[in-house]
């Protein structure tokens, strides 16, 4: 389904058509779910956040003031709420070790990449994401999912702009790190 602007349907909904919103949530409501998973990192807090977001969101429209996109906002919504979330359940629970991720030197790309078919291509991909930090992958889902701008990351998540490059730069190499990894042993297979 094609959506509308943003705009469009906050003015419907501020006109009195409350049912206009349902079409904000549908547009959102994948990114915001993500969001909110990569941080609460369980399904079901995941969802609730969701929800509760958007009918703070539904609530507090009138207070939006445009001043960045809607969606900037939203997502600024979704990463407090998520983060508030995860740090009331940390009193609840027995905190867990930390664990510390290697940082990888950048390799030269291999040309086997057009070897491998697409539908394996993006389950390397998906492979390669799952074994990043949960902010790293909130980061990258903004980034390329959500095509957010660096500015519109830096606001939803309150890291510096520089902060924001810097991390997108590191992950992308640790992402082309395992990719490299996983194409190589792939390659060694066909072979």
């Amino acid at each position: 389904m094609k959506y509308q602007d943003d705009n469009h349907y906050i003015d419907r909904v501020l006109n009195g058509d409350v049912a206009a919103y349902a079409m904000l949530v549908a547009k959102h409501k994948n990114l915001v779910f993500s969001i909110a998973l990569k941080i609460v990192a369980n399904r079901e807090d995941a969802e609730e956040v969701a929800q509760d977001c958007f009918l703070k969101v539904f609530q507090a429209l009138k207070t939006f003031e445009r001043k960045s996109k809607f969606s900037t906002w939203l997502y600024r919504i979704v990463y407090n709420a998520a983060i508030s979330k995860t740090r009331k359940k940390r009193v609840e629970m027995v905190p867990m070790d930390n664990y510390v991720i290697d940082n990888y030197t950048e390799d030269e790309v291999s040309g086997g990449i057009d070897e491998i078919d697409p539908e394996m291509q993006k389950v390397m991909i998906e492979r390669a994401m799952e074994r990043l930090t949960d902010d790293d992958n909130l980061l990258i889902t903004l980034f390329y999912k959500g095509e957010n701008s660096i500015g519109d990351i830096s606001n939803i998540t309150g890291l510096s702009m520089s902060n924001v490059k810097v991390r997108l730069h590191r992950i992308r190499k640790k992402l082309h790190h395992e990719l490299t990894g996983m194409m190589n042993k792939t390659m060694n297979q066909l072979n």
